[in-house]
């Protein structure tokens, strides 16, 4: 999963980020709104942590543009004002949760997980499961029935974000743009490589799914 934070407070953006990239994450921070508005709009995230009071543009401001542009990305709001009018505002505007500050690591980390279950992505102990597969996001296993196998970070991602684009073709250039950024100078031979490794996994596994390569746009993920 790959998370946009938005905050003008660097120490906090800087907590955050390491936050989520401790619990295998993939984050982008930026600290003011006009970078935010101009990370959000190229829709390669999953999720957006937009702070509210921003320099050169506010949150609000921020999510009424992507709204407006059909980016459905889900956005966890954050300020430091509680009161009902300013969290009634955001969610009328397009946030799908608000969390005031000062709040626990644990608390986003929550809140994050509960919107992956709502699009029905991740299980209640950080899991996705495909065909005959379970993928332990926060571990980094992959399973099948009682065997298991150890996969790194970027394997981990890479398979999540076909999982979660399960019976939609991936092109290398998306891959690319969600697993290391859309100004990345990774080419497309890293995602051949990346793909190679996990077949050679599924086949230890005995597994029925498969990466299946469509010609002229991409990778799809299918169960036999």
């Amino acid at each position: 999963m790959r998370i946009l934070i938005v905050e003008d407070e660097l120490p906090l953006a800087e907590a955050l980020a390491q936050i989520l990239r401790k619990n295998n994450y993939t984050v982008d921070a930026v600290n003011d709104g006009e970078s935010g508005l101009d990370n959000a709009l190229t829709n390669i995230y999953d999720l957006i942590v937009l702070d509210i009071m921003l320099p050169k543009m506010d949150g609000i401001t921020i999510l009424k543009t992507i709204r407006k542009e059909e980016i459905s990305t889900p956005v966890i709001l954050l300020t430091a004002r509680g009161e009902i009018s300013d969290k009634v505002l955001g969610l009328d505007s397009g946030a799908d949760d608000y969390l005031a500050k000062p709040f626990a690591s644990e608390e986003l980390l929550a809140r994050i997980r509960a919107m992956s279950r709502r699009k029905g992505e991740v299980l209640q102990d950080n899991s996705l499961k495909f065909g005959d597969l379970q993928l332990n996001t926060s571990t980094l296993k992959l399973s099948k029935d009682n065997k298991e196998i150890k996969l790194i970070l970027k394997e981990s991602q890479l398979l999540e974000l076909l999982i979660m684009r399960k019976n939609i073709a991936s092109s290398k250039e998306l891959i690319i743009e969600k697993l290391w950024g859309f100004d990345s100078e990774v080419e497309h031979n890293h995602v051949e490589v990346y793909i190679s490794f996990l077949r050679k996994k599924l086949t230890y596994l005995n597994s029925k799914v498969t990466i299946n390569t469509v010609r002229g746009v991409g990778y799809i993920l299918e169960s036999n």
